[in-house]
């Protein structure tokens, strides 16, 4: 009879343990089934690129957060304050500064007077600038947080919305402090991929082409983006034919100014991002043979494409699963 019991003992321990661990594994799977559903299904994320003329800033409200990346140029101060109230901006919860360039940092000055500001980030590259020079004072007296940003960090936009890092590398910023290094500010851009669930959005800031070939040894396979920001307001010495094969979006964004004097966007890009067989050269006004986008089924690349200076303020609305984008005017290309 003792034997009886203490069997039965074992077999209510031992079926004891198996509940346990079954719940156990079936709370983790809950918990990633909603997280997972948090990303892909949740709340509205939207991403406005400003039309701000002849510079970058772009706005994304998550349902936690407001983060800005760029602030426009100087000359672009009054509207770059009216987009941001017209969106209802109060606070801004993290800025990204890409590069010390006056066409991206030109609206440091409004921002840091008129709105709360939680956190400054950017490439960690100190500059003789002085729109730098007075944002960085003036980040020191209102005692905002400064982090400089380097490949492989992940920024937390909150929402299940996140900001992978690629470039700079480590190695680049440990060299652009050092005194007497001659910098290219357009090549030390901050790149980072925006995700949330499945959608995904790539910025660029203002990096050429010589960030692309690192990236696409570094980081080919995390390229791939449902959105592009486009390089260097759509220049010639970004967005190029393996770069965008890897990134393959299904949109291109555009910002840049009506009548700009350097021809952004410039051609022969457009022509690739629209997967155009020819365009008209800007110089000379020649028909030239487009350099096309092809992938490995020899399918060519097409894709749509919206500009600042032709559709306003383009918003884009997602819910981490499905997405639109909205422009002010007109359609896209």
């Amino acid at each position: 009879m003792i034997l009886g019991i203490l069997m039965l003992a074992i077999a209510v321990l031992t079926g004891c343990g198996n509940s346990q661990g079954s719940s156990a594994s079936s709370a983790s799977s809950s918990g990633a089934a909603k997280s997972s559903a948090v990303a892909q299904a949740g709340k509205d994320v939207t991403i406005k690129m400003l039309n701000v003329g002849q510079g970058d800033s772009i706005l994304i409200q998550t349902s936690e957060q407001t983060v800005l990346i760029d602030t426009s140029d100087v000359d672009e101060r009054d509207k770059f304050k009216r987009e941001l109230d017209k969106a209802g901006v109060k606070k801004i919860d993290k800025v990204i500064l890409t590069h010390p360039h006056a066409d991206h940092i030109g609206g440091m000055d409004v921002l840091l007077k008129d709105y709360q500001v939680g956190e400054v980030y950017d490439n960690g590259m100190p500059s003789t600038s002085k729109l730098y020079i007075g944002y960085m004072k003036q980040l020191k007296s209102k005692n905002i947080k400064h982090t400089a940003l380097k490949a492989g960090d992940v920024l937390d936009f909150g929402g299940g919305v996140s900001f992978k890092v690629f470039y700079p590398t480590k190695e680049l910023v440990e060299k652009g402090t050092q005194k007497g290094y001659k910098h290219d500010p357009n090549n030390e851009s901050v790149v980072g991929k925006l995700t949330y669930g499945d959608f995904s959005m790539l910025f660029t800031g203002d990096a050429e082409q010589p960030v692309e070939e690192q990236l696409l040894k570094s980081d080919a396979k995390d390229l791939k983006s449902t959105i592009l920001k486009s390089p260097h307001h759509g220049s010639s010495t970004g967005s190029s034919v393996p770069y965008l094969k890897a990134v393959w979006p299904e949109a291109v964004l555009i910002s840049c100014g009506k009548g700009n004097d350097y021809g952004h966007p410039h051609t022969d890009v457009l022509a690739r991002y629209l997967g155009q067989s020819t365009y008209k050269d800007r110089r000379d006004g020649s028909q030239k043979k487009t350099r096309l986008v092809k992938n490995d089924k020899g399918e060519v690349y097409k894709g749509k494409v919206y500009e600042t200076d032709k559709n306003g303020t383009i918003t884009v609305t997602t819910n981490g699963k499905d997405y639109s984008i909205k422009a002010e005017e007109g359609d896209a290309q």
